[in-house]
């Protein structure tokens, strides 16, 4: 049961303030995991330029499951069932309490924008930020390097620079980006392997 979240990436806007909002809570829940782990495929292969071995998907399977595990319960703590595949579908306004659950509510607090002019936006508060947190150690800094680093090859082709050229012009988000994940796959093997007791389970 997927239940990761790619940031949202709006279209340029004139408008600094202006945030998108995810469009279809239905399936939103359901493509989490899958941009999360193909996100760490790519960026750990433009990070090597192809030329070493990319990270493990072991790895990231490892990440994706705990990041399931810590959003389910938090949403079992609120009441809420997480989404399954072949149960039929919630209604609208449950559908709706899942998604604010997930991803939050309000104006979302952390804002990239990318060379290309897309401005990424994600929320500090909901289910998916806390796994993050516990994972990460530090879920603004993971949000604003893996964003960077996703979008590698897009800057590229925007500022029509070569892959290595753009990665040089951003080595301390790679590095924090190889940082962060390290700890998260520790965070996530400890969890995995040490599940917290029932009534002490915590995001």
């Amino acid at each position: 049961m997927p239940i990761s979240h790619p940031p949202r990436r709006t279209e340029p806007s004139p408008s600094p303030r202006r945030r998108s909002r995810t469009a279809g809570l239905l399936s939103a829940p359901l493509l989490l995991a899958g941009g999360l782990l193909a996100g760490g495929l790519l960026a750990g292969c433009l990070l090597t330029g192809c030329t070493a071995p990319a990270p493990g998907p072991a790895a990231d399977e490892v990440i994706k499951a705990a990041t399931q595990r810590l959003t389910d319960t938090c949403l079992t703590r609120q009441g809420l069932t997480p989404p399954q595949d072949g149960r039929s579908a919630s209604p609208a306004a449950e559908r709706q309490r899942i998604a604010n659950a997930l991803f939050g509510t309000g104006p979302a607090e952390l804002s990239v924008t990318l060379p290309t002019g897309y401005t990424v936006r994600a929320h500090t508060d909901g289910c998916l930020a806390a796994a993050q947190q516990r994972l990460y150690g530090d879920q603004p800094a993971w949000f604003r390097a893996s964003v960077v680093v996703n979008n590698l090859q897009p800057e590229a082709a925007h500022t029509r620079r070569s892959l290595a050229e753009v990665r040089a012009r951003h080595r301390a988000e790679i590095a924090d980006w190889n940082r962060l994940r390290a700890h998260a796959l520790t965070e996530a093997t400890t969890l995995l392997d040490n599940p917290p007791q029932t009534g002490t389970q915590r995001p």
